[in-house]
């Protein structure tokens, strides 16, 4: 073994703390890349492969009645490959045990064949038989939720019978990869199901034999979706279409893209900060350890060794800590996002999920990390070489004394010798007290951006469940029915308040941009939903115009005063022109809001209702759900108790699952930069302590100058750490705003006190370590020179 590699072991043995540190920090900014990259690409590539294998549609289109000839002048259509006419109709279901209502929605299957489009996977069991009218495959979610399988029953009520229906299958379908009901914000898989019937069965049931209502299409490479919709309406507007669109529009897909498009965030932002934190801390820290060998550098220069030699020996060093980061940062990343990876399968429904470890993800994370590590040790080998051997053998020169601002003021004198030479020192040495507090700051900045999001995410659900959605329980018709159903909903057992809304589906449009969604007609005066702006104050209806969420009038590049394209998809398809009266700030989904007598005037009928708000007696809610169970045109209830813990299941689940990995890295890295930082404090001043120690000065004196320097280079840190965190946090919420929800910017004196506690803490355990270190030292051995 040649005596640089003994060199490098030995060094390596006497600076194990550091190297551990340095370590975490390198594994830390790895850990990030590993686990938000993989899992987006575990997600992306699991996509892709389901909507291939089962022929995701690329284009929908809803209406209310064609005969199946129509279905072969959608063939023709230019750049349409593939056509698939079904039936979907809207059901309630019974379940055996569970008394709460279920809705449910029926898709058709084709008589004696699979379907060209939006195939299903058989999870378990077989489909349904061709000619069978009581045999149903079922959406795993809904079976899993009931405990449901091949060979159970279950009963629907299907235009006002009650029919037994025998499951025959479990299954999967792309276009319910996540399954949400109609109107929700969450997926309720206990009271919200999807079954597949045969055509011939549902159109019978439903009164459509020889018709359809829905159709899905995929195109041909290249086909423009765009024109294939406009042709698409055409066709079907005599048919009452309501409006087809493109698969970026589909429901499932819809949700699942602005999943992934955070999931590419965290990919992007997240290990960016970790690793441009970490590349900033090694450059500084393995620059301050070399410097620190410039005499043994010196004798290595004597003793004949190369530039070349002596550059590959530190180079060295530093990457055998670098890899020992890496490999830790990749074994735990993977790990974590495989975990995650499970996690989602829980939300996002596909066969399986196809994790795989990128290489170039390994590759990108290592090189980052190294480069930066390689990049500070390259600047203190050069500093440290270029000194002829003779003159780097010697203590560097003392620097020019003379007295600083601080040294000529009253109160001066009045401090203590130690506190002197605390101050002293960093007033003549500002670059590295900068340094300093630089790296503590970017801690304590981690520190906030994790914590921020935990109370971001608790204010996001309280604003949605406390001060805009004031029901405790809504109700769905089947169709527009007359605004008495509002009165007469006020006759059922327990319901204390009754209000009625008119909900219409449409096209908003400004220019180019457009945005597909529902236009909710409400009360003026509304007490069970509430409208509110970025203050939470209460906004009202406008007698003229309507309100949009501020994301949605973001999105379409309006401003109040600006007139907006409203495009009616139902009924006579009307397109007025309106103004923009004002914005709203919901946290969750996007939508339009005017009163609702106006939204019926321009759907040109009378007074009308698609559903009902209420407040009901939480012990009579049995008996109200049997009452509307026998109702036929209630389609569906909705409980806002068992929604906001469905919508917090999940984020919990998925979201907080990421943030706190977030903050677990957080809370590693501030640990290991404020350690780093003080035992290379220690190492670099240990022979001036312990000649203070035989000057005379106690160990308590001597103690204090560590401690003392450490200590106000932490608090200088915390104020910056602060301003730090809020730009990270502000600037990742921003990036991270999708149709489904929009995280608010938070920022509480519990994230402030979150920050500053967690560097303290870091900084107190690092000096508990270090200062028991210095109250070792040997003075005989300090004073004397490693070589």
């Amino acid at each position: 073994m040649r005596a640089l590699h003994r060199k490098l072991f030995r060094d390596l043995a006497a600076m194990k703390g550091q190297a551990a540190a340095i370590a975490v920090v390198v594994a830390a900014g790895v850990t990030m890349l590993i686990v938000f990259a993989t899992t987006h690409d575990a997600l992306t590539l699991t996509q892709e492969r389901f909507y291939q294998d089962q022929r995701f549609a690329e284009v929908f289109a809803d209406l209310k009645r064609a005969p199946n000839r129509v279905g072969e002048r959608l063939r023709t259509i230019p750049g349409v490959n593939q056509v698939e006419t079904r039936v979907v109709a809207p059901l309630r279901l019974e379940v055996p045990g569970f008394e709460d209502p279920v809705r449910g929605l029926a898709v058709s299957l084709p008589e004696h064949r699979e379907p060209m489009v939006n195939r299903v996977f058989v999870r378990e069991g077989r489909l349904p038989e061709p000619g069978r009218t009581d045999a149903v495959a079922v959406s795993e979610v809904f079976a899993e939720a009931h405990g449901l399988g091949p060979g159970d029953t279950l009963r629907a009520i299907i235009r006002g019978r009650l029919e037994t229906l025998t499951i025959t299958a479990i299954v999967l379908s792309p276009e319910f990869v996540y399954q949400i009901g109609p109107g929700d914000l969450v997926p309720d898989y206990e009271r919200f199901g999807v079954v597949w019937m045969r055509e011939r069965a549902l159109a019978k049931a439903f009164a459509m034999d020889g018709a359809f209502n829905s159709v899905v299409l995929n195109l041909q490479v290249g086909a423009d979706a765009e024109a294939v919709v406009e042709a698409l309406d055409q066709i079907l507007a005599p048919y009452g279409g309501v409006g087809a669109y493109p698969r970026s529009d589909q429901v499932s897909h819809r949700i699942l893209e602005d999943e992934l498009q955070q999931v590419r965030v965290m990919a992007t932002v997240l290990p960016a900060i970790f690793l441009g934190v970490a590349a900033f801390l090694l450059h500084v820290l393995m620059g301050r350890i070399i410097r620190m060998q410039r005499e043994q550098i010196a004798v290595l220069k004597a003793f004949g060794h190369s530039l070349i030699e002596i550059a590959g020996h530190y180079l060295m060093l530093t990457g055998l800590i670098v890899t020992l980061g890496a490999v830790l940062g990749v074994g735990v990343g993977a790990w974590l996002a495989d975990l995650l990876a499970g996690v989602y399968m829980e939300y996002y429904r596909f066969p399986e999920v196809r994790f795989r470890l990128q290489p170039w993800v390994v590759a990108v994370a290592v090189l980052v990390a190294a480069g930066a590590s390689l990049l500070g040790a390259v600047g203190a080998v050069r500093a440290a070489v270029a000194l002829p051997p003779a003159e780097a053998m010697r203590p560097p020169l003392p620097e020019r004394f003379k007295p600083g601002l601080l040294e000529r003021t009253a109160w001066w004198r009045q401090l203590s010798q130690p506190t002197r030479i605390i101050l002293r020192n960093l007033s003549r040495h500002p670059l590295k007290a900068i340094l300093s507090v630089t790296g503590i700051a970017l801690a304590g900045a981690l520190l906030l951006l994790g914590s921020q999001l935990f109370k971001a995410m608790e204010q996001m659900v309280d604003v949605q469940y406390r001060l805009v959605l004031l029901m405790d329980t809504h109700l769905s018709f089947t169709d527009p029915t007359p605004e008495r159903a509002a009165r007469e909903v006020l006759h059922l057992p327990g319901v204390r308040y009754a209000e009625g809304y008119r909900s219409v589906p449409v096209r908003l449009s400004n220019g180019f941009r457009e945005y597909q969604t529902s236009l909710l007609g409400m009360e003026l005066d509304s007490r069970l939903r509430g409208i509110i702006d970025r203050d939470h104050r209460p906004v009202s209806l406008p007698a003229e115009g309507l309100l949009l969420t501020d994301y949605l009038a973001e999105y379409l590049g309006l401003l109040p005063g600006d007139r907006v394209r409203i495009e009616i998809m139902e009924g006579r398809r009307r397109s007025v022109i309106l103004p923009l009266a004002g914005t709203v700030a919901e946290p969750i989904g996007v939508s339009a809001y005017m009163e609702r007598r106006a939204v019926n005037r321009l759907m040109g009928e009378g007074p009308a209702l698609t559903g009902v708000w209420l407040l009901t007696e939480p012990a009579d809610r049995p008996a109200l759900f049997r009452e509307l169970r026998d109702l036929a045109r209630v389609m569906g209830i909705g409980l806002i108790d068992d929604a906001e813990a469905g919508f917090r299941e999940m984020i919990d689940s998925t979201l907080l699952a990421f943030m706190t990995i977030v903050l677990a890295l957080s809370v590693s890295l501030a640990f290991a930069v404020i350690y780093n930082n003080a035992r290379i404090t220690l190492a670099e001043r240990s022979r001036e302590l312990a000649t203070l120690r035989v000057l005379g000065l106690t160990r308590a004196e001597v103690s204090w100058i560590l401690i003392g320097e450490i200590g106000l280079l932490t608090l200088l840190a915390i104020p910056p750490g602060w301003l730090l965190g809020i730009a990270f946090a502000y600037g990742l919420n921003q990036a991270m705003a999708v149709d489904m929800y929009r995280i608010p910017f938070v920022i509480t004196s519990w994230t402030i006190a979150f920050s500053a506690a967690g560097v303290l803490l870091a900084s107190a355990l690092s000096l508990l370590v270090t200062t028991r270190r210095l109250l070792r030292i040997d003075l005989v051995s300090a004073l004397k020179t490693g070589e």
